[in-house]
């Protein structure tokens, strides 16, 4: 067996064979949908995307014979240490070629660039955090991801094991269809929540979009503050993300929960563009948007990626205001199925419900760990 060589990208020429080395791997893969090449150039370079200001990266390349057999990237993010007052090192993008050896060679690197910078224990993947793509998919291989979801070959989790990593937190992706959901029992529950009108839901002002998202932003933090594995998002990132989003943003499909007029909850589904993204095969030009536009009257299905509480706010049917108002434009717009996506399984009260209502589990994704 020839020898794994590791080495850092810090050249131009290495820097293009990370980005490209996904595309040539998953080539053949059914299910995978490329990711636009010009936002993951954007996402690595430091001078262009916010992530940057709070976190240092290296990216690391496996080579075999000279021939590129995997990559890796380590992660050092100042601000979740900061928050969660640890010393956590992350890995993240990791691909490779089905061999334990070019695994344990990558993970080991990163482990050691991470432990030059005072790390403890490695968690990953993130992608590059909790607030991006984060997991390794460990259950339902067996269909497309949804937008903004990661997705690899069944192989991975056996090279994690076999590298001695462990499992730190599965995240749950629920699929719940129209036909299947107990509308009755959701509406029933965001009844409650009315609570003499203190509360109301609505969807965003799109003439007033950055004020709103200057709302939700401070919802976003404060709702998901003690969530494993959270990290607070910069304001300069949450704006680069709004931006990003508004292109595909439905107004009816970004709710505002306001308790005496306060914004105290908020909910995104997005339409799952990665249906139409997939004919593109990760290049907009020249022909990858007349494909992306002309297959976008596929799309029948969303994601619902996030839907948040502030602690003040909670009560039995906030949430359940939220899913009916999404439900009810989601209906009205034609979408026949939604993914729920990602839910920590040890959400109990939030597995509990979306199981009550009728959704299944349809895909796990898994942190592992390595102390």
């Amino acid at each position: 067996m020839s020898v794994i060589e590791v080495v850092a990208t810090e050249s131009s020429e290495h820097s293009q064979a990370f980005l490209d080395y996904p595309y040539t791997l998953y080539r053949n893969d059914p299910h995978w949908v490329a990711p636009l090449r010009m936002d993951q150039k954007c996402l690595f370079d430091p001078t262009r995307h916010p992530f940057h200001r709070h976190a240092e990266m290296r990216c690391f390349l496996a080579k075999r014979n000279g021939r590129v057999v995997g990559r890796v990237a380590g992660i050092w993010d100042r601000n979740y240490n900061e928050f969660h007052g640890e010393k956590t090192g992350f890995f993240g993008f990791y691909e490779s070629e089905d061999d334990p050896d070019t695994a344990k060679a990558l993970l080991e690197a990163v482990r050691g660039w991470l432990s030059g910078r005072g790390a403890e224990r490695m968690l990953g993947p993130m992608n590059p955090s909790t607030n991006y793509e984060c997991g390794m998919l460990v259950d339902g291989f067996d269909s497309d991801p949804y937008v903004m979801m990661p997705y690899n070959p069944p192989y991975y989790p056996r090279l994690m094991d076999s590298v001695g990593l462990r499992k730190a937190k599965d995240l749950l992706a629920y699929i719940a269809r129209r036909g299947e959901v107990q509308w009755e029992k959701v509406a029933r529950v965001a009844r409650t929540a009315s609570e003499a009108g203190r509360f109301s839901v609505r969807p965003i002002r799109m003439p007033e979009f950055w004020t709103e998202v200057e709302r939700i932003w401070n919802v976003y933090n404060a709702a998901w503050s003690k969530n494993w594995g959270f990290v607070p998002m910069t304001r300069e990132e949450f704006w680069f993300l709004a931006k990003e989003m508004k292109p595909v943003v439905e107004p009816e499909l970004l709710l505002i929960g306001e308790k005496d007029g306060e914004p105290v909850a908020f909910a995104l589904a997005l339409p799952n563009v990665n249906i139409a993204l997939k004919y593109a095969r990760g290049r907009l030009f020249p022909l990858g948007l007349l494909k992306v536009l002309y297959h976008r009257r596929q799309i029948h299905s969303l994601r619902v990626i996030t839907l948040g509480v502030i602690e003040s706010g909670r009560t039995a049917g906030v949430a359940a205001a939220l899913y009916m108002g999404l439900a009810a434009a989601a209906i009205q717009r034609g979408y026949e199925e939604a993914e729920l996506s990602w839910i920590l399984e040890d959400n109990v009260l939030m597995n509990r419900s979306l199981r009550a209502l009728g959704a299944k589990i349809r895909k796990v994704y898994r942190i592992y760990e390595w102390t």
